[in-house]
């Protein structure tokens, strides 16, 4: 195979010593060529990074063509960290990375030294990715990226024994951009495997959030069992577009007449589809602006609105995004109800991003409420009351019947604040969704760890038998503490003291949910960053992410059963 020749125009005013690595050819403005020779072995590229800086074009140039545009914050003053470029993709091939990078004004200060010399000086060729400078362990058991930023679980299905989880990506640093579908592979939804990305950006732009479903009818006519993504592209306007893969989600094809349906509101996008055997079509629920909308489809390229939900009911305090629907059954089991999952941001009950939900019926044509009064006048049923649960939708396919969902554990109050260093957020574990009754016969969600997480020791279990306060801490004085008020009907998460809290003036919080049933058992999932709290086997359920500066490992419980 061919040397990779990697070709990089970064910005320049004035020349100084370059990386002994780098071959630096001046051009006019703010660009110059750093050309330099890799052989297979170098797999990245690594590019120095200043999140405080403006985020520079980069123009991924192959055979003369523009094959993709991204924005990155190349370093000017100082290098917070390294973003890697994968070469892999592009091995064999001549490549031209063309960077236009604002360049620090020259001042009596700085002596006319130029800000992107330190980038191009910087740039380093390596092998593997070196995550030694971590300063945290990573979670035992929840998903993260490889590196990188991450927010909205995205196409999520089960096939031949793994759950196939993408994910919203900007690989070259840690904050929001670039958005690119990660992949990761689990056999049992503890350990995950990294995979190449699965759908990247194009010229009709950005990729955005989505789904997946697994065609066993060869109603499209991409084959037998071919895995589709339908996808929003984020570009001169939202639309929606469709790949297929035949190989089980691994590697996808673009449809060539892409896209399928376009934009006529300016926040078009996130769609969910399902196949509806009782109608024998695709369905697909899509979020726009402040509605939801139905459509169908044959065969996912030609489709047809059926109808629009939502314009007067639930919360309305930001626009609404990764709609999911799906049936569960009711408690007695001797019938159904439809549950339609609505992100909000913001909105939520605890301020920012949370998942309210609605219950009702659904004919493959509209979506129609049990009971309006409940989600009239800004009223809404909220999936988790904690701060850090968001973007929630479920795994096509799930084994045993099973709706199983994930959702992006960080809020959109601070999501680009909160401590990292090579990757920036993980997911919630995987819960498994029911209905249950409340103490008014009220139907309600209720999400349950999901069964791969009963027999492996993750959690702590206790029993309720009255008001009770359970106090997670470690030996810095850090803690989170968990109370349960049974006179009022309250539970309620502090992470105040939890360790590293300053960081965003909204992050130090008390989160509370209301409690439907008297609490007879609690179920507490501690990781590195996170305590997820399930009462009741997740009739009530709070999320919270947290940054201490040692593990919370001990846990005490002060009940008091007179209350």
């Amino acid at each position: 195979m061919k040397r990779l020749i990697v070709t990089i125009v970064a910005a320049l005013v004035a020349l100084t010593s370059f990386s002994r690595d780098l071959d630096v050819k001046r051009l006019a403005g703010d660009i110059c060529h750093v050309r330099i020779s890799a052989d297979n072995d170098s797999k990245y590229l690594l590019l120095p990074i200043e999140e405080s800086a403006k985020e520079a074009e980069v123009e991924v140039i192959v055979n003369n063509n523009r094959v993709r545009t991204l924005w990155i914050r190349l370093a000017l003053s100082h290098i917070d960290y390294y973003a890697p470029f994968a070469l892999d993709e592009f091995q064999g091939e001549e490549v031209l990375l063309q960077m236009h990078v604002p360049s620090v004004p020259i001042t009596l200060s700085n002596r006319g030294w130029v800000g992107s010399d330190l980038c191009v000086n910087n740039l380093r060729l390596s092998d593997k990715l070196d995550f030694s400078s971590e300063t945290s362990e990573r979670p035992e058991y929840h998903h993260t990226p490889e590196y990188g930023w991450m927010n909205d679980p995205n196409g999520m299905f089960y096939k031949d024994g793994e759950w196939h989880l993408y994910y919203q990506w900007g690989p070259y640093g840690l904050v929001w951009n670039n958005m690119t579908w990660g992949h990761s592979v689990s056999k049992d939804l503890i350990h995950w495997e990294h995979r190449q990305p699965a759908i990247q950006a194009d010229a009709l732009g950005a990729v955005f959030s989505g789904s997946c479903v697994v065609d066993h009818k060869n109603a499209c006519g991409f084959g037998k069992d071919a895995v589709i993504a339908m996808y929003t592209m984020d570009g001169a306007v939202q639309s929606q577009n469709i790949a297929y893969s035949t190989d089980g989600g691994n590697t996808f094809t673009k449809y060539a007449c892409n896209p399928v349906l376009v934009a006529d509101i300016p926040d078009f996008r996130d769609p969910n589809v399902f196949w509806n055997e009782e109608t024998g079509k695709w369905n697909l629920i899509l979020a726009c602006g402040q509605q939801m909308r139905f459509y169908s489809s044959a065969d996912m390229k030609e489709w047809k609105e059926e109808s629009k939900f939502g314009k007067l009911y639930g919360a309305h305090g930001g626009v609404w995004e990764c709609p999911d629907i799906f049936p569960l059954p009711t408690p007695d089991g001797k019938s159904e109800k439809w549950v339609l999952l609505c992100n909000i941001n913001p909105g939520g009950p605890m301020g920012g991003s949370a998942t309210q939900y609605f219950i009702g019926d659904f004919d493959g044509h509209m979506f129609t409420l049990d009971d309006p009064d409940r989600y009239t006048g800004g009223k809404a049923l909220w999936m988790d009351y904690g701060k850090d649960h968001y973007a929630t939708v479920s795994f096509y396919d799930a084994p045993d019947n099973r709706r199983t969902v994930i959702a992006w554990m960080s809020n959109w109050e601070y999501a680009d604040k909160v401590p990292a260093i090579d990757y920036r957020s993980s997911n919630s574990i995987a819960r498994d969704l029911f209905l249950y009754e409340g103490g008014q016969g009220e139907l309600y969600l209720g999400s349950r760890p999901a069964k791969e997480y009963d027999n492996a020791g993750l959690d702590k279990k206790f029993t309720v038998k009255g008001s009770t306060v359970w106090t997670l801490s470690n030996n810095e004085k850090e803690k989170v503490v968990i109370t349960y008020d049974q006179k009022n009907m309250k539970l309620s998460v502090d992470r105040t003291e939890s360790g590293m809290v300053n960081f965003k003036h909204t992050f130090p919080a008390v989160t509370i949910a209301p409690v439907h049933k008297k609490l007879t058992s609690l179920r507490i999932f501690v990781d590195s960053n996170s305590v997820e709290v399930f009462g009741n086997d997740g009739e009530v359920v709070l999320t919270n992410i947290i940054f201490p500066s040692a593990p919370l490992t001990t846990i005490k419980a002060n009940q008091n059963e007179k209350k």
